[in-house]
């Protein structure tokens, strides 16, 4: 990937990546309050504790689970956290996950996420095989996918969340671009630990309290939806500044303007880590 990015207008688009490892800029899915309030925890409200849905309700006989962020998938392998390196696949097709490199299918990862391209992290490969970070639950879910399938490109950004601390670091190529005092989980509804990435952009087609909202793929652990939505947690702005360094939210991580603009530059599939 390209070292020089391109700047995104907040709200209006993100880097994503373009198929030789350059990059271009990805039309933001505009979306109106209220599918986003059905997407994401920890944006105000009240929630509701009660059995997950998938996006199109119970898959018919035979047909497999798209591994998106309104799935729950099962016989899935767990992240181990190592081997990531900063290489993101897209699927130019719907492709079939596996647990095991060749070995039987149990989900299919589509080509496009919430509007826009499918960006996922490489954690691991194999001859004629990746395994990479999927955004279903449970967290840390991960699949094996046949790399000739896919196009790559390399996000030189990482995020990292420090829950106890209530800050966020961004850097690029291993540089420091900012660290901010942000809002976290609250403690009956903390922010998940564990490594994730930048699933997705979307901006409210009318005003809400973020400009733009920044879905990852991990979602809450202590609700299993959120307004009827899969409870995603997302980054997002907020009005009040006062929620700042204070864990207040359901699952969200509250961020400062001037880290939502620097955020808005980084590419689909981008790694992040949350840690407590």
């Amino acid at each position: 990937m390209s070292n020089r990015l391109p700047r995104a207008r907040l709200g209006r688009s993100v880097p994503s990546h373009s198929p030789v490892g350059g990059s271009r800029s990805l039309t933001v899915m505009a979306a109106g309050a209220a599918a986003i309030a059905l997407l994401v925890t920890g944006c105000g409200g009240k929630s509701k504790d009660h059995p997950a849905s998938s996006s199109g309700g119970a898959p018919a006989a035979g047909k497999l689970p798209q591994a998106t962020t309104f799935a729950t998938l099962k016989n899935i392998a767990k992240d181990s956290g190592a081997g990531a390196d900063g290489t993101v696949a897209h699927p130019t097709t719907a492709l079939p996950v596996s647990a095991t490199p060749g070995g039987p299918p149990v989900a299919t990862l589509p080509a496009k996420e919430l509007g826009g391209p499918t960006w996922v992290p490489v954690v691991e490969t194999k001859p004629g095989w990746d395994r990479v970070l999927l955004p279903s639950r449970p967290n840390g879910s991960t699949g094996w996918i046949a790399s000739d399938k896919v196009q790559k490109a390399k996000s030189p950004y990482t995020v990292k969340v420090d829950t106890s601390a209530r800050r966020l670091s961004l850097l690029k190529s291993g540089r420091s671009l900012g660290t901010w005092t942000v809002a976290v989980g609250a403690p009956k509804t903390p922010t998940p630990a564990g490594r994730t990435f930048i699933l997705a952009s979307l901006a409210p087609s009318k005003p809400t309290y973020s400009p733009l909202i920044l879905p990852v793929g991990a979602h809450s652990e202590s609700l299993d939806t959120f307004g009827g939505g899969p409870g995603t947690v997302a980054f997002h702005g907020w009005p009040q500044k006062s929620v700042f360094g204070q864990a207040v939210t359901h699952g969200c991580v509250r961020v400062p303007a001037d880290a939502l603009n620097l955020l808005a530059k980084v590419p689909l599939g981008t790694p992040v880590t949350i840690s407590n």
